[in-house]
């Protein structure tokens, strides 16, 4: 019976840690490294189910994260010849390379995964009043 609360809780879980990985994206889209590298934006993939706990019903029929991991798209591009970390040669002279975070698709993935949250929290709700309406037919 409680599996259909585990079920919406790993969603919440789920969609929190993809907040987390957002907020981090637009906190640090404007960080270098020691070395120049700008910062790389992180992307929280999800799998079916809770491997860990797959003796319980509700959290086999789960979500949870599978892994996190850097997204690979290229690196954008800023001019500003005179900047420590510009190229100094080759065809992309002059430019520095700038954390591939953009900051729209952020804001549209943060307002996806609250959505998400907000939905899997209604979702709990329901069951809570249903399990406390089969509760009172039985007492």
């Amino acid at each position: 019976m409680y599996g259909l609360l585990d079920i919406s809780t790993s969603g919440m879980i789920a969609q929190r840690e993809r907040l987390t990985a957002i907020s981090a994206n637009l906190a640090n889209r404007n960080s270098v490294s020691a070395d120049g590298t700008p910062y790389r934006a992180k992307r929280v993939f999800f799998a079916a189910g809770d491997p860990s706990a797959m003796t319980r019903e509700g959290r086999a029929l789960g979500v949870h994260v599978s892994r996190i991991e850097d997204d690979p798209s290229e690196f954008n591009l800023r001019w500003d010849p005179g900047h420590p970390h510009a190229f100094r040669n080759g065809p992309q002279k002059g430019y520095v390379r700038e954390s591939n975070v953009n900051p729209i698709v952020e804001q549209v993935n943060a307002i996806q995964a609250a959505r998400a949250y907000e939905a899997n929290v209604v979702a709990a709700e329901a069951s809570k009043s249903m399990m406390a309406q089969a509760l009172r037919l039985i007492a």
